[in-house]
């Protein structure tokens, strides 16, 4: 089984993403409901979550305070948010 990663990211908004997953799912999602905790209170600020990056070796998206989302938790919201 082939282990999800995020292989292409683009910010589209405030808190709003277009990302590609390397099983072939591509979408834009709003990431307002993954940020919660302490870790995120920096996130809820658009010009601090604009420094988000794609951290390829990982798979994932990540912040500089060392924050990160597993990639399974936002392709389920994703999915959710085309429903």
């Amino acid at each position: 089984m082939k282990i999800l990663r995020i292989t292409a990211m683009q910010l589209r908004g405030s808190h709003d993403l277009w990302l590609r997953f390397n099983n072939g799912y591509e979408g834009e999602v709003n990431l307002t409901p993954l940020l919660t905790g302490p870790v995120f209170v920096p996130m809820q600020e658009p010009e601090y979550f604009a420094q988000i990056e794609l951290n390829k070796e990982a798979g994932t998206i990540t912040w500089p305070n060392g924050a990160d989302i597993a990639p399974e938790a936002i392709l389920e919201l994703c999915q959710a948010s085309r429903e």
